[in-house]
Parts: structure tokens; C-alpha cells; sequence
């Protein structure tokens, strides 16, 4: 009975260490810090730093798609890290726990005690916020900016809207999301249309009719389209390495972020 307890005893142990381990911040040095920063209305912006490459190298900011968190990223932004890149991973105010890494979005929480909308659109604000970080604190070189998602028709509008921002978009997923937010049906398209950065454009096979326009407005020649042969994901998780065709996407990507890094 004794031994038995002890066995007993030295599981609980056991699963409370692993408990512990699995939602510690990581120490300092690790692949990324979390850092906060003010939004354009004076929202605090909590973030992931993937920064372990010289200022000069390129540097993308990574939105999470709806209902999420920066937590999406926890296992893109370190490939990207390896390639050469630096990374930022933002909580947008709308979203909330990311579903695979159980990341809690903590703008969005900041933005409900602060009694601040949250809808798609209002999480525009907070995207270009990132960005005027970044080029302020962080980034010498490149710009890109990266979406899922609604964000990653918020990131296509940026790129129209406020070229001087960045110097290239990674769109998973777009579509016209924000007509319950009284927007027009073609909002992100009149946008496109004034891209001038390179653009990426990619989703889910059966989710190319949402993005088509949009893709078809932008008039310059540097923009690519993926679409996948198989089934393909929506927004950015389509690379996760759980699913059998990510690989495809990690092609694309990479292929594209080629002129970026040099190869």
C-alpha cells in the first residue's frame, strides 16, 4: 500500500511539473520575449518578439485570424526565425484563445475591460499600429506584412492604403468580411487595386472564389497566387505541420519571400 501510494504520489508530481512547463513564459533567450506596445487609439498591444537575426534583416508581422491569438504563430514565426527573418506576432482586439496552442489574446481581453469594440474592422488600427512599431523600435530593412484570415484582408488594404508602411503582403485567406461593419461589398478590393508591393495571395482550394477579385484589382505585376491541389486549410494554420499538404504552402511562401532574403 505504501509503494502504491508513492507511485501515486510521484504521477501528481509528475503532471503537475508538465502542467507547469506547458504554460511558463519561456526564459530569457528563448525564441521569443512578449512585448506590449500602444494601439492607434492607446490600446496596450501585447505581442510575440522573434528577433534573433540583425535589424537589417527582413522583419514580418504576423496577425491572427478571427477568434484567435498571436499564439498562431507559435510554430510559424520560429521557421521563418531559422530562415533569416524577424518576427512579431500581435494579439489583434478581435479574437480571443488561439484553439491549438490555448494562447489567450490579451489586446482582445484589454479591449473588453476597456469597453472598446472589437469587431474585424476595429482591429485595423491595431495592425498598423505594429507596424509603425516595428519600423520605429525594430526593423532596418524590409517590411512585410502577413495575414490570416480577416486579418489577411485587413493586411491587403494596408498594403493599398498605406504603402509607406511595409514593402510586401502575405494574405491566407482574404475576403470581403466586413459587411455587417457597413463596409461595401468591394471594400478590399478598391484597395488592392492600389497595391504596388509585392503580394501572396493563398487559402483553402474551395475558398479561391472569395479572394479572386481581389487578386485580379491588384495591377501590378509582382503578385502571386497559390491555390493547393489538395483540400488545403484556412488562414495561416494551412502550415502547420499536422496537416499532410503544408509543405505545398511552406513551398509557396518560401518562393515568394525569396526576393526578401535573398534566397
Amino acid at each position: 500500500m505504501i509503494r502504491f501510494n508513492c507511485i501515486l504520489s510521484g504521477l501528481w508530481i509528475s503532471l503537475l511539473l508538465l502542467a507547469t512547463i506547458a504554460t511558463a513564459e519561456p526564459p530569457t533567450g528563448s525564441a521569443y520575449t512578449t512585448v506590449t506596445f500602444a494601439s492607434q487609439d492607446g490600446l496596450e498591444i501585447t505581442a510575440d518578439l522573434y528577433a534573433a537575426n540583425a535589424p537589417d534583416h527582413p522583419f514580418v508581422v504576423l496577425c491572427h485570424q478571427a477568434g484567435w491569438s498571436r499564439g498562431e504563430y507559435r510554430a510559424i514565426a520560429p521557421k521563418l526565425q531559422t530562415a533569416g527573418f524577424n518576427c512579431l506576432a500581435i494579439d489583434q482586439r478581435s479574437g480571443k484563445q488561439d484553439q491549438f496552442n490555448k494562447v489567450t489574446n490579451q489586446t482582445n481581453r484589454a479591449a473588453t475591460e476597456a469597453r472598446k469594440p472589437t469587431e474585424f474592422v476595429d482591429a485595423e488600427q491595431d495592425i498598423v499600429a505594429a507596424l509603425e512599431f516595428v519600423r520605429a523600435d525594430h526593423a532596418k530593412g524590409k517590411v512585410i506584412l502577413w495575414g490570416s484570415s480577416y486579418s489577411a484582408a485587413l493586411a491587403l488594404r494596408i498594403a493599398g492604403e498605406r504603402p509607406e508602411l511595409l514593402d510586401g503582403v502575405i494574405a491566407f485567406a482574404p475576403g470581403e468580411y466586413f459587411g455587417r461593419s457597413g463596409k461595401p461589398k468591394n471594400w478590399i478590393e478598391q484597395s488592392a487595386a492600389k497595391i504596388k508591393s509585392p503580394a501572396f495571395i493563398t487559402s483553402a482550394k474551395n475558398e479561391y472564389s472569395s479572394w479572386a477579385q481581389i487578386f485580379n484589382a491588384i495591377a501590378n505585376d509582382d503578385k502571386v497566387k497559390f491555390i493547393p491541389t489538395s483540400k488545403g486549410n484556412h488562414g495561416s494554420r494551412a502550415l502547420f505541420s499536422r496537416f499532410e499538404d503544408s509543405a505545398d504552402y511552406w513551398k509557396a511562401v518560401e518562393a515568394f519571400l525569396q526576393q526578401y532574403s535573398g534566397g
